[in-house]
């Protein structure tokens, strides 16, 4: 990763603009701060994907936060395709210093946008949405881009697709299992029964109704992913519970959104 963000750095020096995506469930601990520290001379936009799976009222909060500190942000959901031309209308904003300097020596400027952020926010759903087209590999899994990918729109915007960057060191647990929650890093970071468990215990506090509704857990529950088991009907022979199934399905169901629009972060006062 430190290798990578070397090698932005030095990609930086050819674009104009930088989108940074983050998902909107986790909106701060999905924001590498080395990014911010490149980006900080170039003008950016913060799009936080995903939004179709985040609580709208906590994503709100978040975009009132952002904008009050000056952050030209949006809310997005790459994946269903719509609301393209805010983003496009974003980055004429965002370019059109540059664009009307070179308008007054006489030149027709094209404007050069990178796509950055961490694993799987996104990145490349989000150029295939603008495209209009399957021009960058995508896959709900970390790890998928491995260098940068040029994609242009049309005669006078190019969109540069990068490689998902996590800052070199994880310090904080709590930062590395949201991330891990959301599968911007990969499950082997815990086991899939500790992730699960420590998601569930989380929502019992956040979203108690949602697990009721789900699996019939009322909390407190001092073994919430065995009650899984039990409701769900994941027992192994013997009737001993079928933790790695319980967890596989509850962060499933969390990722694909079907425990309902859940954000797990809320921006401070």
């Amino acid at each position: 990763m430190a290798k990578a963000l070397r090698e932005l750095q030095n990609q930086l020096q050819l674009v104009d603009v930088a989108i940074e995506i983050c998902d909107a469930r986790v909106v701060a601990s999905s924001r590498n701060p080395e990014l911010g520290r490149l980006l900080q001379n170039k003008p950016r936009i913060l799009l936080m994907n995903k939004s179709d799976l985040a609580d709208p009222v906590v994503t709100d909060r978040w975009l009132v936060k952002m904008r009050a500190e000056g952050v030209e942000a949006l809310a997005f959901n790459a994946a269903a395709r719509r609301g393209t031309s805010q983003v496009i209308q974003a980055i004429g904003r965002a370019a059109a210093p540059k664009v009307e300097a070179a308008k007054r020596k006489g030149v027709r400027k094209t404007v050069r946008v990178a796509v950055v952020g961490v694993p799987n926010v996104g990145k490349s759903t989000l150029i295939n949405c603008l495209a209009g087209a399957a021009r960058a590999r995508v896959q709900d899994k970390p790890g998928v881009t491995r260098g940068k990918q040029w994609v242009r729109l049309g005669d006078f915007l190019e969109l540069m697709d990068t490689p998902g960057l996590l800052w070199p060191r994880l310090e904080d647990p709590k930062t590395a299992l949201l991330l891990a929650f959301t599968g911007a890093i990969r499950d082997t970071v815990r086991t899939q029964e500790e992730l699960a468990q420590a998601l569930l215990q989380d929502l019992e506090t956040t979203y108690p109704k949602t697990l009721e509704q789900r699996y019939g857990l009322v909390a407190p529950d001092p073994n919430p992913l065995d009650t899984v088991c039990r409701k769900r009907g994941f027992l192994l022979p013997g009737g001993q519970p079928d933790s790695l199934r319980a967890a596989q399905a509850v962060l499933d169901e969390f990722r694909a959104g079907r425990l309902g629009r859940i954000s797990l972060e809320v921006p401070s006062p």
